[in-house]
């Protein structure tokens, strides 16, 4: 999520997504060598964008019906795991984040919804525009985490399911573990 943490809690997703995404390009902005520098965009990640997601909810969603097979303790190191992996991922994509902008289109929401799609579209500077939508969940605190991103359509929740469900029925969940320290070397 292009998008920093609310200190209020009664913020609509939408103004959230906004106000996360703005403060991440002004300091993008503001020093631009942080896109050359991996420890200086996963210290903007941590700091700005980790706050506004529910890893708890997005491993639990990516590991599908194999979740209530793993222990509290395969669970718990998932979670970290996968956290990592997508602190990675959001790197990547930042470090290309050059001269793009985001468009943020209008929410359609009841206020007693709980759970809603914020839809946003990256501007790159060739005009060519990249759907991403966050599906956020309303926390008993009032705040709205993300816990599932779909870029271009392709939710990645489901893309990591795919691939952990395949480890897990031919390896179990301790290689998936593995799998995800691994990759976060």
């Amino acid at each position: 999520m292009l998008a920093a943490n609310v200190a209020f809690s009664q913020v609509a997703p939408d103004a959230q997504v906004k106000s996360v995404s703005t403060e991440v390009i002004n300091v993008l902005k503001a020093d631009p060598a942080i896109l050359g520098n991996q420890a200086k965009l996963k210290e903007l990640i941590e700091s700005k964008l980790l706050p506004n997601f529910n890893f708890g909810r997005m491993t639990q969603l990516a590991m599908g019906r194999n979740w209530a097979k793993a222990s509290p303790e395969q669970q718990a190191a998932l979670t970290k795991e996968f956290r990592t992996l997508l602190v990675r991922t959001y790197s990547g994509a930042l470090a290309n984040f050059r001269n793009n902008t985001v468009d943020f289109r209008p929410l359609r929401m009841q206020p007693s919804d709980t759970d809603v799609t914020v839809k946003t579209v990256i501007m790159q500077a060739n005009g060519q525009g990249i759907p991403i939508d966050y599906s956020m969940e309303k926390a008993a605190d009032g705040t709205w985490k993300a816990y599932d991103v779909a870029v271009a359509g392709v939710s990645l929740v489901t893309n990591y399911r795919d691939e952990f469900n395949n480890v897990i029925r031919d390896q179990g969940v301790d290689a998936l573990v593995k799998q995800l320290q691994g990759k976060n070397k």
